[in-house]
């Protein structure tokens, strides 16, 4: 079974859309975690928005990538240029592990009515649904 890391810079939006949307269309091919450079706590508007799409992320954590330092990873997906310069040295160390990255727009940093943030999440959402829907088809 492929092990699956996305990496965000705070583990608060993008890199917990990316882990439901993953493990919804990996099933049981992959164990997906999601970590952050730092730990933001998981947006209540990236809940929202999954549950909008029926995938539940409301039982996600907001992990520190340190925590995983220990697991031989497959596949890491950085999903901001920030943790993608960012990403820690002892993730390279593993000769298997495939690097990915992709900057997805940060919806936490939307301004502007609720709707107005709401949109710019479910743009957001789209993309990395996307993203993720086709990464699972061409390596899992």
């Amino acid at each position: 079974m492929k092990k699956i890391l996305v990496l965000c810079t705070g583990n608060s939006c993008r890199s917990q859309i990316a882990h439901g949307y993953l493990q919804h269309f990996a099933g049981d091919n992959a164990f997906v975690y999601s970590a952050g450079i730092e730990t933001h706590g998981v947006n209540p508007r990236a809940i929202k928005v999954m549950d909008e799409d029926r995938i539940d992320i409301a039982h996600h954590t907001s992990n520190n990538v340190s925590e995983y330092k220990n697991i031989d990873f497959d596949f890491v997906i950085t999903v901001c240029d920030n943790a993608n310069e960012h990403c820690p040295v002892y993730l390279s160390s593993n000769s298997k592990l495939k690097r990915f990255h992709h900057n997805f727009p940060d919806p936490a940093k939307a301004t502007g009515s609720e709707e107005d943030i709401m949109r710019e999440f479910r743009k957001v959402r789209e993309m990395i649904r996307i993203y993720c829907k086709d990464f699972v088809k061409d390596y899992l």
